[in-house]
């Protein structure tokens, strides 16, 4: 016997949910799978040595259902204990989605939070409505662009911000790729860049947003992040997939900072291609929700990427359905896009929508205030 059973866990049990597509070649291997998910994601101890009894019966994961799509698709319900999680971003990722990702045929398609679990995050500090709110626009979709290439400085980059401010973009944020560089130094591109747009905005009366990027060395993002609000910026960049999503939560959870996030793509493509990994919907929806941002970047259909129409859909689906405690975020359909698709996305989207076209607003025309201020009327 090498362990008494006894365990701290608070009882009852309150659980939450995790769907996992799972590939077999026959529903007895796909089962045996969910089996193992079970485990893997919990004990990580061989089956017959669990403890039998409050271990065995609540710490496991459990198969809530189980069911077929084919042949050899199957969709698994699997339920953890809330206090698995350990009220930690990071360990409810673990336990989501840790060891087995490293195993094949295994997919999160969906996460199922209840009221005890969204008690430990609080997630998008804004939200659609704090963001409408903040740029004091009710009912069209969102105008976003960023400012491009790598390599100009800072104070050309400024006059591209301003001219877009002034074509009435409602947020314009630093490209991703845009960071600390001795071409083009933090500090300076910020002061620079706020000042530009709040200058647009004194002159148009808009209340258009510099969005910097705050990726970067995790010892230095809160300090940026409080240096770029302290230099005018209104909102912030994150990549979580460079930074880890628990930054997005710090961030987010600070009211020092105060300032709506928008998570960038970078790094997580290859979570959603193949039969491994992650939902689109679970992964660029609900897991960036989770962490805290107000906006979720991801390529559109149709552009230099490989999404499709319904990918897009279902990250939507994940970015505003109902989740327990969780304010709706803007997805920000991007990659490639150019204002001509802009119909089209309309008929997808709706209104409630941020548009983020980059390269597009530079290939219309030499004239960006024009440019913009053509995006601005095709939404409009």
């Amino acid at each position: 016997m090498f362990f008494s059973g006894q365990t701290k866990l608070k009882l009852p049990v309150q659980r939450f949910s995790v769907d996992y597509k799972i590939i077999g070649n026959n529903k007895e291997e796909a089962y045996a799978k969910a089996k193992d998910i079970c485990v893997e994601q919990t004990a990580e101890f061989p089956e017959e040595l669990v403890p039998q009894g409050v271990i065995s019966d609540n710490i496991l994961g459990r198969i809530e259902n189980f069911r077929n799509i084919n042949d050899n698709t199957f969709v698994a319900r699997i339920s953890y204990a809330v206090d698995s999680a350990a009220g930690e971003l990071t360990q409810l990722l673990n336990v989501i989605f840790g060891n087995i990702s490293i195993k094949p045929g295994i997919r999160v398609e969906n996460i199922n939070i209840t009221p005890e679990l969204a008690e430990k995050f609080k997630g998008p500090r804004f939200g659609t409505n704090g963001l409408r709110g903040i740029l004091d626009v009710k009912d069209r979709p969102l105008l976003f662009t960023a400012l491009k290439p790598m390599g100009v400085p800072a104070k050309e980059l400024a006059e591209i911000a301003y001219k877009f401010a002034i074509g009435g973009i409602d947020i314009i944020k630093d490209d991703h790729g845009l960071s600390n560089q001795p071409f083009c130094d933090f500090e300076e591109r910020v002061k620079l860049c706020a000042a530009a747009v709040e200058k647009a905005n004194r002159e148009t009366g808009n209340k258009s947003i510099y969005m910097p990027n705050i990726t970067g060395p995790h010892s230095e993002i809160v300090s940026r992040a409080k240096k770029a609000k302290e230099l005018g910026a209104g909102g912030l960049l994150i990549s979580p997939g460079l930074t880890g999503f628990d930054v997005i939560r710090e961030i987010a959870d600070n009211d020092d900072i105060n300032l709506p996030i928008m998570g960038h793509p970078a790094f997580l493509g290859s979570y959603v291609f193949g039969e491994n990994g992650i939902s689109h919907k679970a992964l660029f929806g609900q897991i960036m929700r989770l962490a805290g941002a107000d906006g979720t970047i991801y390529p559109n259909f149709g552009g230099r990427f490989s999404f499709t129409v319904q990918e897009c859909e279902s990250i939507v689906e994940g970015a505003t359905e109902y989740m327990e405690g969780l304010k709706p975020i803007f997805p920000c359909p991007a990659g490639g896009m150019t204002l001509e698709s802009i119909p089209q996305s309309l008929k997808v989207y709706g209104k409630n929508v941020v548009f983020l076209v980059g390269g597009g607003l530079f290939k219309h025309g030499d004239d960006l205030i024009e440019s913009s201020r053509y995006f601005r009327k095709i939404i409009e």
